[in-house]
């Protein structure tokens, strides 16, 4: 039984390595929100048009497993940039119940301009760190993606 003065966190939780990279995740993300903001884009914009650049014709169901994201916010992200004209969907050519989706002229402008920003913010953290300790911090993060992983 849990009793009112007892800690309902470990000590030095706040000092945890996860508890860091959420903190560093936060911080970025706010950046990256207020300096697409002027461009009428937010940070889920950005990712998904990123993700269908490099990847051309992901189904949106595909999409959402590797954006670690629900089916219905990817359709609901799909739908709003391609009311602004900056995706499509195309037929799958062999499964007539798939939608690739590509980028238009307009979501490639809309991605040239979002990624100066993002560009923008990767310069001022790095500029921040210098070279060595940007390259050790990619190091560590990939360390810790794959040990996740391999949980």
């Amino acid at each position: 039984m849990i009793h009112d003065d007892e800690e309902p966190v470990g000590l030095g939780a706040l000092d945890r390595v996860t508890w860091a990279l959420r903190r560093a995740e936060l911080a970025v993300q706010t950046l990256k929100e207020q300096r697409l903001r002027p461009l009428g884009m937010a940070a889920a914009h950005y990712t998904l048009l990123m993700s269908v650049h490099s990847e051309p014709g992901l189904a949106g169901a595909e999409l959402a497993r590797r954006l670690n994201v629900t089916p219905q916010a990817v359709a609901s992200l799909v739908a709003r940039l391609e009311g602004r004209g900056q995706l499509e969907r195309r037929a799958h050519p062999r499964h007539r119940h798939v939608q690739e989706l590509h980028l238009t002229d307009a979501g490639r402008e809309a991605l040239r301009a979002a990624d100066q920003v993002i560009a923008s913010i990767e310069r001022h953290i790095t500029e921040g760190l210098g070279p060595e300790e940007s390259a050790q911090l990619r190091t560590l993060l990939e360390r810790v993606s794959k040990t996740v992983r391999d949980a």
